[in-house]
């Protein structure tokens, strides 16, 4: 037997909604991963779009890699599935997160994020490590790095 959940927040960003689906959308998100919670991104097979695979070394512990399994540019979505270790050591058989630009202003947009999984029953005591916390902190940096370029385009 499995169990089977999700959760999910929003976070309403001051900016565009294509200017955060630019960094959401595209390997660029890892200039705000790679230096504050990855130590390294590789992407080992396809260009970074749908289909994709990545290698994420976190800071401590060990890589895993996550496969990107659609992004729709259109509707602005991105969903990445671990495919191999990190939560996979942990019981888990499918570990989901899905991003989603929603925009709600000329400067504003609304990112909801959902985590699904799925834990082997005898691992579900594992469940308490599933956190939606470092996406609302990567919602937070992605703000603030697009508030401060746009300050610094402002003002050449």
């Amino acid at each position: 037997m499995q169990t089977y959940g999700s959760v999910a927040t929003e976070m309403e960003i001051q900016a565009p909604a294509r200017e955060a689906w630019a960094l959401y959308g595209t390997v660029d998100l890892t200039v705000i991963t790679v230096p504050k919670y990855l130590a390294a991104v590789d992407i080992v097979e396809g260009d970074g779009g749908e289909g994709s695979i990545a290698k994420l070394t976190p800071l401590t512990g060990s890589p895993y890699y996550e496969k990107f399994t659609k992004v729709d540019n259109k509707h602005m979505v991105k969903e990445t599935e671990i495919t191999e270790g990190a939560f996979f050591d942990l019981g888990f058989t499918l570990y989901r997160i899905r991003f989603e630009n929603i925009s709600t202003g000329k400067n504003s947009c609304i990112t909801r994020t959902t985590i699904e999984y799925e834990v082997k029953e005898e691992f579900v005591a594992n469940l308490s490590r599933v956190s939606i916390l470092p996406s609302i902190n990567i919602a937070k940096d992605i703000e603030a790095y697009l508030l401060a370029h746009r300050k610094h385009e402002d003002s050449e």
